[in-house]
């Protein structure tokens, strides 16, 4: 006869619950011993850097310009409300409750017996994945302030400009150099610890953000003609909008709101590990969404402007940023010092991204297999470099691989794998693990959100967080899957 069956009742239990507590002590130990940000600027700065990324900077002047001005950022902004700000909140939720990222957040809180902490291991596929074409375009930015700051672009005719970047991109030699500096700058940022050196780094790029757009801003507006830009930008026209087709104006704000703030692959988690319960989470996710909607809205008062007042088409992508934009500050005065500054503003736009998207591979490591920072960091930096180097050579050696047909490369896969799919998969992942009675739970999730002064998440949105929303993002994915092949 087992032992365990002669201890009375009462006994066993109070033997169970001694074992939990001691379970609890030993977590809460191990979370007192970790690293936190040292500040609440810190962590808001950190968590917008990781949102604010190039798609602000090309992709929504663009957009909302085609879709309407003012209307489409109505819609928009709706939509980061309705979809990203419920997500987010879930996101930080899980992380600070856990005090870890989802290498283990999703361990730690499951209820006994189910697996929810496999999806911890699928999602920190979308860092990865992220860095491997991410690395790349920011490095098109570094050598662009290179280029501008040599006078490498100064005098060159459109069609030169064109021909230039087009040369960029065919030297392996100079997208692999500026590449591997992408890189390195994540690694070394990381190596030096979260507060010396993640979050007093990532302070100083956004603060030097936010003042060259500063700078940038006021010299557009006070071009010749750049009322005409504004006005195009910003002028609501409803009427524009259901010309372009109001499904697809919808379905852009709807697209735009869910991926500029890069949820769904555990970046928001680790942030929220880092911080301590003195604020509620969704007072803070609002602010972080003021400043990435704040940095978008400002890119299109930089390029609309400017390009109206030089009569130059506002093209978009990459098309626009190196080829047009060139064009642009070599015909106004001093444009060789703008362009400089402009492509500063980007770059430090990309490297919030990366160092906090290497962060939360770093964190990975640190939580899931105890290694070191230093370990973490030295081998995941030779991982991304080695796994950046596809897309680094895919526009001149690899040029041939063309996923997606005639013009597709290597960055447009990795680009769908996340954008596509990592984001609204693992954003569904996080909806239904804080609604559902089988995961964390509506209840603990609440509790947890609302910890701290400040705007409160309301209970009111059970019913549309549990059923609506998942079945908006549904719709996001499938019709990117539309988009991408049946057209």
């Amino acid at each position: 006869m087992p032992v365990s069956s002669r201890i009375p009742p009462f006994l066993k239990q109070v033997v169970e619950q001694r074992g939990e507590r001691q379970q609890k002590g030993k977590k809460l130990a191990e979370h007192d011993s970790r690293e936190m940000l040292g500040s609440r600027l810190g962590f808001l700065f950190l968590s917008a850097g990781c949102a604010i990324g190039l798609g602000n900077v090309w992709r929504f002047p663009f957009i909302t310009g085609e879709y309407g001005g003012a209307a489409f950022v109505l819609i928009y902004i709706l939509f980061l409300i309705l979809l990203g700000l419920p997500i987010m909140v879930m996101e930080f939720s899980v992380g600070r409750a856990a005090q870890r990222g989802v290498g283990k957040a999703f361990q730690i809180l499951e209820p006994r017996g189910t697996r929810w902490h496999l999806f911890g291991y699928g999602i920190i596929l979308g860092p990865y994945i992220l860095l491997m074409f991410y690395t790349t375009v920011t490095g098109w930015m570094m050598a662009y302030c290179w280029h501008m700051a040599v006078g490498d672009l100064s005098g060159l005719t459109p069609a030169q400009t064109g021909e230039f970047f087009g040369a960029v991109l065919g030297s392996p030699s100079e997208q692999l150099v500026w590449m591997t500096l992408a890189v390195l700058t994540g690694l070394l940022v990381c190596m030096l610890g979260l507060q010396k050196g993640v979050e007093r780094v990532t302070k100083w790029m956004m603060a030097c953000l936010l003042i060259v757009m500063g700078f940038l801003v006021i010299r557009a507006v006070t071009l010749p003609n750049a009322e005409a830009g504004i006005a195009f930008y910003l002028k609501p026209d409803f009427g524009k909008m259901v010309d372009e087709g109001l499904w697809e104006a919808v379905y852009a704000a709807m697209g735009q709101a869910f991926f500029t703030l890069s949820l769904g692959i555990g970046c928001m988690t680790i942030f929220g590990s880092y911080i301590d319960r003195q604020r509620s989470l969704t007072g803070e996710s609002v602010t972080i969404m003021i400043l990435d909607t704040f940095v978008a809205l400002m890119a299109g008062m930089i390029i609309f402007p400017a390009c109206f007042s030089f009569g130059v088409d506002a093209g978009s992508g990459p098309g626009l940023v190196f080829v047009t934009l060139p064009n642009v500050f070599n015909s106004m005065p001093m444009g060789r010092f703008w362009g400089f500054l402009f492509f500063v503003f980007m770059s430090f736009a990309a490297l919030t991204t990366v160092i906090a998207v290497f962060e939360n591979i770093v964190a990975y490591f640190m939580d899931v297999l105890h290694w070191s920072r230093r370990k973490a960091v030295l081998i995941n930096g030779v991982l991304v470099f080695l796994l950046s180097i596809p897309c680094a050579l895919g526009f001149n050696i690899l040029s041939d691989v063309q996923p997606f047909g005639p013009n597709s490369g290597i960055l447009d896969l990795e680009d769908f794998i996340v954008s596509n799919n990592l984001l609204p998969l693992g954003s569904m992942v996080f909806l239904f693990f804080c609604c559902s009675r089988r995961g964390w739970g509506w209840n603990a999730f609440m509790d947890e959100a609302d910890a701290g002064k400040g705007l409160k998440f309301p209970r009111c949105l059970r019913l549309y967080v549990t059923y609506v929303l998942p079945a908006i993002v549904f719709i996001v994915f499938i019709q990117g899957y539309i988009d991408k092949f049946g057209k």
